[in-house]
């Protein structure tokens, strides 16, 4: 795991930070070892009740993939276009 801040806004509750910061776990978690669809999409449900625009959804998460380089893009374009139940965007260790 790398060391980088997640974006979130101060004035926001704690639960709204929270809700923000599950998904970040969970893309991190699609790049690192893997993570079940309907476990993914639980967080991005959560998230979009904090940042319910695609305006704001993009900002942020262009300021994560800036901070951490995991896109919050491709794990939603792999979980939508994947047959699979569970999404892995990382490098296979072998």
């Amino acid at each position: 795991m790398q060391n980088y801040d997640y974006p979130f806004e101060v004035e926001w509750s704690q639960e709204e930070i929270v809700k923000v910061i599950k998904l970040w776990n969970a893309v991190e978690a699609a790049y690192e070892k893997g993570i079940k669809k309907a476990e993914f999409m639980r967080a991005y449900r959560e998230f979009k009740t904090v940042l319910p625009s695609t305006g704001e959804e993009k900002k942020y998460g262009n300021m994560f993939e800036k901070e951490s380089s995991y896109s919050l893009y491709r794990v939603l374009q792999a979980v939508k276009n994947s047959g699979k139940d569970t999404i892995f965007l990382g490098e296979d260790k072998k």
